[in-house]
């Protein structure tokens, strides 16, 4: 399956029936309350019943995806951070050395090829790019990123990069 979450909608057509797209602008989703639950009371399951259930599920099964982020701080924006962090259900309470480092153990999270553009009003400054990919770099690891790339662009870009990024794949 392939996924684009964006914190924005995207204007063109998903032609193909294995691509799933989320606008998290148009969704409610709640921020994670610390409480644990998806590992002790539900494991695997949120307990908070918004629309991030139907997203991390897709998040785990997805093995290309697209994030498009409004770029903040040298981080993802709110809408896109939220979701990233509700979707902690995707991991386990265990912990694994990896790369010589702790990290979550997967519960079933399928490798990924990601794309994460993001963008800003102005030129993005290269201070923030570096905080932005090491962040990427950090996350890569429990996200189950095989490999990814990172696109910087302005806001009156985005539509188009995301589209010629999705063309790609009807391609392959």
């Amino acid at each position: 399956m392939k996924l684009i979450l964006s914190d924005r909608p995207l204007h063109f057509p998903v032609l193909t029936d294995d691509t799933r797209y989320f606008d998290l602008s148009a969704l409610k989703i709640a921020n994670c309350v610390g409480c644990f639950g998806c590992w002790t009371k539900t494991p695997g399951r949120c307990v908070i019943r918004d629309d991030a259930t139907r997203i991390y599920p897709c998040i785990a099964a997805s093995d290309t995806l697209l994030y498009v982020s409004r770029l903040c701080y040298g981080s993802y924006d709110v809408l896109m951070k939220t979701m990233l962090e509700r979707a902690i259900p995707v991991q386990q309470a265990f912990i694994r050395i990896h790369c010589r480092e702790t990290h979550h153990e997967q519960r079933a999270v399928v490798p990924k090829k990601a794309t994460i553009i993001v963008y800003a009003d102005t030129e993005i400054e290269e201070e923030e790019r570096q905080i932005f990919r090491q962040l990427v770099i950090r996350n890569a690891y429990n996200m189950n990123f095989e490999s990814f790339e990172i696109l910087f662009t302005t806001e009156s870009q985005v539509n188009s990069l995301a589209k010629e990024i999705v063309t790609q794949w009807e391609r392959f």
